[in-house]
């Protein structure tokens, strides 16, 4: 058996979730006249935190799964940033595969983009200067953490608490030892720093309002249209048994 204090820092915390803003994508620069047949892009691919925050407070390492024609498609990084860079001809999708740190979470995550290296108006002029940007937003949600990843991360700027119960008193936050160490991997001043996307969070919140409203309203759907079969189900039983 483990020991008491191990136990109570795997507790669970019920009606507690922890989100994790994160971007994913890439950045394409064409070569211009350094440009050959296979060598026409060189090209970024990265997770970083919504507002360039070091994530390696929750993410321990990342796998990218390139194409099989590169060499050593399988490549990993153990620390932030969480990116590889390449250069190629090509577009392909990428899977992106997170993996957490023993406390937040046991199961791996998947994320699937498709690299983007032309502009999306392929007869415009291509520029040297300018990459091809393309970013998605999510958010990495941890439902019922344990208390010592809640008070390891609660005053990191990487996370958000959209939902603590009413009353709830945060356990004591872990003082984080070595300051300079937990900047060391965010993108805040990345050489691609001023080609990231900004992403509103009112806009987000207006997509999820409405995702949810669409949901809302298919699931009230499917429940007139189940209590109208169970209603001609009952009606064709009554009919039988007369």
């Amino acid at each position: 058996m483990g020991k008491p204090e191990d136990r109570e820092k795997k507790k669970k915390l019920k009606d507690v979730e922890i989100s994790v803003p994160i971007v994913y994508g890439n950045a394409a620069f064409w070569l211009g006249k350094k440009a050959s047949e296979y060598q026409s892009h060189k090209w970024t691919v990265y997770v970083r935190g919504a507002t360039n925050e070091d994530l390696s407070v929750v993410v321990k390492r990342a796998v990218f799964q390139l194409h099989s024609s590169f060499n050593n498609p399988t490549r990993v990084v153990e620390s932030a940033p969480f990116e590889i860079s390449e250069s190629g001809w090509g577009e392909f999708e990428i899977v992106i595969t997170l993996y957490f740190h023993s406390d937040v979470c046991e199961k791996p995550l998947n994320l699937f983009h498709h690299l983007k290296l032309y502009p999306e108006d392929e007869s415009g002029p291509m520029s040297t200067k300018k990459p091809v940007v393309v970013e998605f937003y999510d958010e990495i949600v941890f439902t019922e953490p344990s208390e010592s990843f809640l008070a390891r991360v609660q005053n990191h700027p990487a996370v958000t608490f959209p939902r603590l119960p009413a009353g709830f008193t945060l356990p004591p936050p872990v003082p984080i030892e070595d300051e300079s160490k937990s900047k060391r991997g965010d993108t805040k001043d990345h050489p691609l720093s001023q080609w990231f996307l900004k992403f509103s969070e009112a806009d987000e919140l207006l997509q999820f309002a409405a995702a949810r409203q669409q949901v809302q309203a298919h699931i009230a759907k499917l429940k007139r249209q189940i209590s109208m079969i169970d209603g001609q189900n009952q009606q064709l039983k009554t009919s039988s048994d007369q």
